[in-house]
Formats: C-alpha cells, sequence, structure tokens
C-alpha cells in the first residue's frame, strides 16, 4: 500500500496523454495497489454496515421468540459488526486520502516536470490562466476521482451483493429491491450531460477569469501609471458575474441530481415498507424479516450516494484530465538536424562574422586554438556567429526578432519545426540533451523572474565557482540595492545589517524595475555559464549605472562567451564585435563607432534617427578595397 512517507515520486512516471480517459486510466494504473486496498478496506466497511440490519432482525424475532440465547448472540454479532465497521472506515479514509493526495502530488510532478523541459516555451503555448487552472483545481479534481473510484468499486460490490442476498434471503421482496436498484444507479444519467456542459463552462470562465487578475496584477504597475485600473476592475467584476452565474446554473443541475438521489431511494424505502407489512399481516413473512428488509433497503442509500459521487467526479474530472494531458502532451519542436549543414552555413555570413570578431578585437582575442577549445556559437538562420571568449553585442532592426534570436541561441527552439538549430562549436545544440544545453547556455529574457525568498537564496544557482556572489552584485552595480535591502531587514536580521538575508518578495515587486533587473544579472553571472545570452540587460536603468554595468560586465565575463541583444550605445561601445541583424540576417559586423559611421541603417536603429537624416550623416564609402586591407568586413558578401 502507498504511503505519503513516499512523496515526492523518484519517478513518477511517463503519462500517456492522447486523451483525457487514457491519462485517468493509466493514474489508476499506477496506483493500482492503494485502490486495491481501498476498494478492500470499503467493502469490508460496508458489509460491516449491511449486515446489521440482519443482526438487527435477529435481535427483533428473538424477542418475539423470548430468545435469551438468539438475543445474545445478535448483541455479540452487533459488537462484532461495530469493531469492523470501524476498522474498515477508518482505513478505508486513509487509503482514500493516500490515493487522493499521491494521484495529486504525481500529476504536479509531472507538471513540473514538463514546466521545466518546456522552460519558455509552454506560456508560448498554453495561457497563463490555463497553466494556472491545471496546476492547482485540476490537480485536485483529478485526485478526486482517483481516489473516489476505489470508494464506487467497493459500494458497485455491495449494492450488487444486498440485492442478491435480498433474492435469495426474502425473494418476493428481494425481486422488487433487485429491480429497483438498476433505476435508481441509472436514473441521473439523462440530467450528467446537462450537468457536465454546465460545469464545463463554468470551468472554463473561471479560467478567463483568473487568466485575467493574473495578467492584471503582472502589469499593475503599468496599469496604475496609465490611469487603467478602473478599466481592468470592471472587465474582472464582469468575467466574475459570469463565473457567479454559471456556477449557480452548475448548481441548480446538480442540486436537482442530489433530489433525485434522494427522493427515488425515499419511494423505494415506502414502497418495501408497504408491501412488507402486506405480506407480514398477511403471515407470508415473519417480523424479523421485514425488519432485516427495511433496514437492507435503508443501508442502499448510503452505497447509491457514491454513485452520485463518482458520476461528479467524472464529470468534473474529464475536462480537468483533458487539459492536463494537453499541457503534459506538449513538446518543443526541434529544429531539422539536416539544416544545420545547409549552404550558406559554413559561408559568407559566419565567416564573414568571425573574421570580423577576430579583425575587430584586435590583440585582446583569444589565439585560435582557445577558440576551438571555448566553441564559436553559431545561428543558420540569421547568420550570427559569436566568437568564443568574446562580448558579442547584437542590434536587431526588428525588436521582436531579438527575443526569437535569443530563444534560438539557447537551444531547443520553441519556433516551428525546420528551423535550423543554433549551433555550438558545429554542434546543433537541439541535438543535444535539454540539461546539457542548458548548463552550458543560459538565456536571460527581457523579464526575468525572481523568485520570492532571501537574497542569498535568490543567488544560489548552480555555478561554476569562479564568480562569488558579491563580485556578481558588484559587477551588475547592486550597491544602491543592497542599501535598499539593509533598511528593509526586521527583527534579529537588521541587527546584523546583511543585505543577503533581506527578503525579496515575489517577482521582487517591492523593487523598482532597474532594480529587478540588476539582480537578474548578477544572478546569471554568479552562474557563469560557458555561453551567456543577455536580451536587453540593462533597459530599465539609467545611463550613469548603464555605463558602468557595460565596464563591469566586459570585465567579469573575459575569456566566456557573451551575447547582449541591446541597441544601447552605452554597451555597444564595450562590446567585442557588434552585429547587426537586419531584416532576418547578419547584415553587418564590426566595432560601434565603425558602423556607426558606415551603415546608415544601424545608425537609424541605434540614435532613433530617422533612416534619410542617418543616411545624411554616414559619408559616402570608397569603393571596394583589397581583401587584405579591409579591417571590418560585412557579415554578408554581395553576390
Amino acid at each position: 500500500m502507498p504511503s505519503l512517507r513516499s512523496l515526492p515520486f523518484p519517478d513518477p512516471g511517463v503519462p500517456d496523454v492522447r486523451s483525457g480517459f487514457r491519462f485517468l486510466l493509466w493514474l489508476e494504473i499506477r496506483q493500482w495497489r492503494g485502490q486495491a486496498a481501498a476498494a478492500a478496506w470499503g467493502t469490508l466497511h460496508l458489509a460491516a454496515v449491511a449486515s446489521f440490519p440482519a443482526t438487527v432482525g435477529m435481535a427483533v424475532q428473538a424477542v418475539v421468540d423470548r430468545s435469551g440465547t438468539k438475543l445474545a448472540l445478535a448483541g455479540g454479532l452487533m459488537l462484532l459488526l461495530g469493531v469492523l465497521t470501524a476498522v474498515g472506515d477508518t482505513m478505508l479514509h486513509r487509503t482514500a486520502v493516500t490515493n487522493w493526495i499521491s494521484a495529486a502530488a504525481r500529476v504536479q510532478q509531472l507538471l513540473a516536470r514538463k514546466t521545466v523541459a518546456l522552460g519558455s516555451v509552454l506560456t508560448r503555448r498554453v495561457a497563463a490562466g490555463e497553466v494556472v487552472a491545471v496546476s492547482t483545481g485540476d490537480v485536485e479534481k483529478i485526485g478526486w476521482f482517483v481516489e473516489a473510484l476505489a470508494r464506487f468499486t467497493s459500494a458497485l460490490l455491495a449494492t450488487v451483493g444486498i440485492a442478491v442476498a435480498l433474492l435469495v434471503y426474502q425473494p418476493r421482496l428481494g425481486l422488487l429491491v433487485a429491480a429497483a436498484v438498476p433505476v435508481l444507479a441509472l436514473a441521473v444519467l439523462p440530467l450528467l450531460p446537462a450537468a457536465t456542459r454546465r460545469a464545463d463552462l463554468q470551468r472554463e470562465k473561471a479560467g478567463r477569469a483568473t487568466e485575467l487578475a493574473s495578467d492584471t496584477v503582472a502589469g499593475l504597475r503599468v496599469l496604475r501609471g496609465i490611469g487603467g485600473e478602473e478599466l481592468f476592475l470592471d472587465r474582472y467584476r464582469r468575467a466574475s458575474q459570469e463565473v457567479r452565474t454559471a456556477a449557480v446554473r452548475s448548481a441548480r443541475m446538480w442540486a436537482l441530481i442530489s433530489a433525485v438521489q434522494v427522493a427515488l431511494p425515499g419511494l423505494l424505502l415506502v414502497g418495501v415498507a408497504w408491501y412488507g407489512v402486506r405480506l407480514a399481516l398477511d403471515g407470508r413473512i415473519s417480523v424479523g424479516e421485514l425488519v432485516t428488509v427495511y433496514g437492507a433497503v435503508g443501508f442502499l442509500m448510503l452505497p447509491l450516494r457514491n454513485f452520485q459521487e463518482i458520476a461528479m467526479a467524472w464529470s468534473f474530472s474529464r475536462p480537468s484530465a483533458k487539459r492536463a494531458a494537453r499541457v503534459l502532451g506538449l513538446e518543443r519542436s526541434a529544429g531539422e538536424a539536416g539544416q544545420a549543414g545547409a549552404p550558406g552555413h559554413a559561408g559568407s555570413a559566419g565567416e564573414a562574422g568571425g573574421s570580423a570578431a577576430r579583425t575587430a578585437a584586435g590583440d585582446g582575442a583569444p589565439p585560435a586554438g582557445d577558440l576551438r577549445e571555448l566553441r564559436e556559437l553559431h545561428d543558420p538562420v540569421t547568420g550570427l556567429t559569436a566568437p568564443a571568449g568574446l562580448l558579442t553585442a547584437v542590434v536587431c532592426g526588428d525588436p521582436d526578432a531579438a527575443g526569437r534570436l535569443a530563444d534560438r541561441l539557447g537551444g531547443h527552439s520553441p519556433q516551428a519545426a525546420g528551423e535550423a538549430s543554433a549551433e555550438l562549436g558545429g554542434q546543433p545544440l537541439d541535438a543535444l540533451p535539454l540539461a546539457a544545453a542548458r548548463s552550458t547556455v543560459l538565456v536571460q529574457d527581457k523579464d526575468p523572474v525572481l523568485l520570492s525568498g532571501t537574497l542569498a537564496e535568490l543567488l544560489d544557482v548552480p555555478s561554476s565557482g569562479r564568480v562569488d556572489a558579491g563580485a556578481a552584485l558588484a559587477a551588475a552595480q547592486c550597491q544602491d540595492v543592497l542599501d535598499a535591502l539593509v533598511q528593509s531587514l526586521a527583527g534579529p536580521d537588521a541587527e546584523t545589517g546583511d543585505p543577503m538575508r533581506a527578503r525579496i518578495t515575489e517577482r521582487g515587486r517591492s523593487l523598482s524595475g532597474g532594480q529587478r533587473q540588476r539582480l537578474a544579472l548578477a544572478r546569471s553571472l554568479v552562474t557563469d555559464p560557458e555561453v551567456l545570452v543577455l536580451d536587453e540587460p540593462t533597459s530599465a536603468v539609467d545611463a550613469h549605472t548603464e555605463a558602468r554595468i557595460a565596464r563591469g560586465l566586459h570585465e567579469i565575463r573575459a575569456g566566456r562567451t557573451t551575447v547582449v541583444l541591446t541597441s544601447s550605445p552605452l554597451v555597444l561601445d564595450r562590446a567585442d564585435l557588434v552585429v547587426f541583424v537586419d531584416e532576418g540576417r547578419a547584415a553587418a559586423g564590426g566595432r560601434h563607432l565603425d558602423l556607426l559611421h558606415t551603415n546608415p541603417r544601424y545608425r537609424a536603429v541605434v540614435t532613433r534617427e530617422t533612416e534619410a537624416e542617418a543616411a545624411a550623416a554616414v559619408p559616402p564609402q570608397p569603393g571596394p578595397a583589397a581583401p587584405g586591407a579591409r579591417t571590418t568586413p560585412p557579415m554578408e558578401e554581395s553576390a
């Protein structure tokens, strides 16, 4: 029998996510021991309760017959049945709760594993509200069905057993009960489709309201800045009222089902009592037999309630399992390996980028052997090549293209299948195991998340050990952040004055955007991966701080491959190589000042000038120079 001490599972398994039903079936099979134990204890409990009418009837008949021996025997049997009922009910509850929690924990582990595997892909494929709904309410409903199925099994066995026993014990009344039981069990089936539709509608509207609420909270600072709180509050009010209306309509249907489940067994009980009294008055059954049959029919109301519960559990868990299976079935799109060696990969764009880097870097570039050892990062889609050991800044003409490029450079791109994978040292990242790719290449996106906890816990990440927390915080210019965290200390921690013990609130909401950005940068620097990709790491800081960050980043990442997607002149000026990506291709590469004076399009993107103004500011270039005289070659040769 499973135990809660075994949680979390060492391996939650590989789920069958072809459908919601198959996922539920897989969960049941994975926990068959616990299900069998719960069904066994439930059967013992119901069998003991079902036997009480027989002992009561025996006791009544003993009184009628004035038999003390039979009365004592009936009393002893009642005591035994009481003990069995208590033991069965206690163990049933323990095993049922264990099954529920185990199923929920297994699903949560599967979701956590899938979330880690997908990373940023998850929120691109599934709405945030649906992710929240699956990981909270849906997990509970799935666990409910897994737990309820075992109790339904024992209730079904008890119901069939009572019907058969009554047929044998008192055929006239038993036949009436046996004919009525299927009607009682199936009476609510016509009502279930409508109840399921209403419950699905309620969950759909609740998911939308949850998504709206999470989006509103995430963008609360922006909403306050533009005065949009009332607008979103009105939207949430309307969504909340829709959820309330749908919930009331769903509750009405379930109330009707409950009424049917109470009324029909009650009518059966009245019918059995009326018919049994007539048989007893005619002398065809004894008083004890009448009491026994009446008690057995009254007992049937207990297992029949499990029929209603399993119908409700199935109705609620079916769409929940379907949503969970959809999330668990998501996979990353791997780029086609054949495209990695497609023409142009090692051709003009990639090689020009590499030569531009080595030429522009001058004497500070590592020797060729070190480059091969450290491995350069290459993106076949754009032709971008980030030389090993250098700080490469990438300027994108399309701001949206920067995020997509960062995803590709991180490996296991969330983009459509058929797109070539980024390569590290000539090896496609998509061909590497996900853990190996992530330990080698770290991508910090535009909106990094700070988890709640102390600053020490925030910076306690897997790392090479080369960069300590103090050096990373200094490079990211976090001194003012540390001072603010010291002021937030309370209690015994305030006496120490140690900012590492200060607590960061969820998503760093107590910090400004620039402070959150710098702490996230420090966390990435502590990790010290072989390749670090930063997407706009200084967009929320002032110019003076940005200049110091650019200097600190260049120093602390010396000898490591770093790619910074930015259009900030202060960061670009510190880069060993600047690559300009325009219209999806690496169009030029070199030093920032050289590109500023030779490429009008680059100048327009960086200085925010119009293209006409940028073209007027860039002097006409001389004709093509000899290949050996070129110091800053373009990223792509003309045909």
